[in-house]
């Protein structure tokens, strides 16, 4: 699972376009892809809880679904998960659960939070993935933010919430 930070910039990018993507099609602005231990992308997934009216349609939730009937959770312990705002609570418990090594973000929930303010779409936990990975019983490593990514990644958030 070793990645230079050039490669982990670089994963973070397209996380960005997916968020792009997943706001084009009229979701909400998040991005994530899973990466497997030679650095191939497994998958990629947008949010999907607007179109889909899914409450549990997050990015990372929904690939993580998709990841844990295509692979076994050996396989997934050596992925990384790669993806455009640091997991929420519910991703990280899906993330957690789906057994995956390694997660890195380009921006925090807090400058999530700066963001969307007190948008009724997107009701925040203050609760950081670090906070819940850290109270279960495998070592999860997190790596982020990225500051290289930080522009880009707020920019897909800039005036989608009101």
């Amino acid at each position: 699972m070793e990645n230079n930070r050039a490669e982990h910039v670089a994963y973070l990018q397209r996380c960005v376009e997916l968020s792009w993507m997943a706001r084009r099609a009229g979701n909400t602005p998040f991005g994530a892809l899973l990466v497997g231990q030679e650095g191939d992308i497994l998958l990629e997934q947008g949010n999907i809880e607007v179109t889909e009216s899914n409450c549990t349609g997050h990015a990372e939730t929904t690939l993580m679904e998709a990841a844990s009937k295509r692979y076994s959770k050996e396989e997934l312990w050596n992925c990384t998960l790669y993806t455009s705002t640091e997991p929420c609570a519910m991703c990280a418990g899906a993330i957690f659960w789906g057994n995956v090594g390694r997660v890195v973000y380009a921006i925090t929930e807090k400058r999530l939070m700066e963001l969307t303010g007190d948008a009724d779409q997107n009701p925040m936990l203050d609760l950081p993935c670090r906070e819940v990975f850290n109270r279960g019983a495998k070592a999860i490593e997190v790596m982020g933010p990225f500051p290289e990514v930080e522009t880009e990644a707020v920019a897909a958030h800039e005036g989608y919430w009101k």
